[in-house]
This record gives structure tokens, sequence and C-alpha cells, in this order.
């Protein structure tokens, strides 16, 4: 069975413990815990976590290691990063948000998802950091919401 790569960002862990995004952040991870995904998570994600509450942190600690996929970040990261701040695809300010996208794509994540609505999973973003990796030669990336997970059917009827 393929697992499916997904790279997940600090709010999805965090969104375990937010009224608003739990359900759907703990049930991606439950399926993470039964195998049908793998997480990629990069030094950017791990850096962010330690400033997290612990039982925020608990919830990468607590996945089986043979599903967790660690994402070097070295200079083609930071690179690939740098022009998507030059491109205007997030602002200086964003930069972190750059290298968890960058982390991604150089890993070729099947998928990243994210709660970070303001400077990663927004249409016009997408569309500009997937700009970057068709001119760098890296191949377009699917970026989405928890919300927007195939949970196995378990939404047949919409």
């Amino acid at each position: 069975m393929h697992r499916i790569r997904v790279y997940v960002d600090t709010s999805v862990f965090g969104g375990t413990q937010d009224e608003e995004f739990d359900g759907p952040s703990k049930r991606f991870f439950e399926r993470v815990a039964g195998g049908r995904y793998v997480v990629l998570v990069s030094r950017t994600t791990t850096t962010e976590l330690e400033g997290a509450p612990a039982s925020v942190r608990a919830v990468l600690e607590t996945l089986p290691p043979a599903f967790i996929e660690h994402v070097p970040v070295g200079r083609e990261v930071d690179g690939l990063a740098d022009a998507y701040v030059a491109a205007g695809a997030v602002g200086q300010a964003g930069r972190a948000d750059a290298l968890h996208v960058a982390a991604a794509t150089i890993a070729r994540a099947d998928l990243i998802i994210s709660w970070n609505f303001q400077h990663i999973v927004r249409y016009d973003r997408i569309l500009k950091f997937n700009g970057v990796n068709a001119i760098q030669g890296y191949r377009a990336l699917d970026i989405r919401s928890p919300l927007e997970i195939d949970y196995d059917g378990e939404d047949e009827d919409v």
C-alpha cells in the first residue's frame, strides 16, 4: 500500500488543541498512526514545536516512528524559500512559512497540509509557490487544509 507522504506544518499539530480545528487535526493524526499517511516534518517544524505547549509537542512524540520522515533543511530549501519571498509568494515576515513549502517541495511530498490560511493555504499564494516551483524545475505541490483530506469515504453522502 502506498502511504501518502504529507508535509505537516506546525499549525496542524497545534490544531489538535484548538476547539475550531481539533476534529480534523486529530482525525488526520489517527490516520497517520493507522499507517495511511507518512508525516514529513522539517527542522523548521520541530523548532517551532519547541516553543509550543507540551500537549502540542506530544502529538509528534506519540506518532509511530515508522510513519515520520524528517526532511533536511539545507541550502536548496533556503534558496527555494528565498525565491518564494523574491516572487512575492510571502513577505520576509513569512519566510518560515516559505521554508515549510520549500522543504515539502524539495522532499517531493505528495501534499502539504496546514491551517495557515494567511501565508500557505491561500489560492493566490499557492499559484505563486507553484509558479516559482515551475521556473526552478520543481513539480507543483498540492496544498490543502486538513478539512480537505480523504478520510476513507467518511463523507460519501456529500
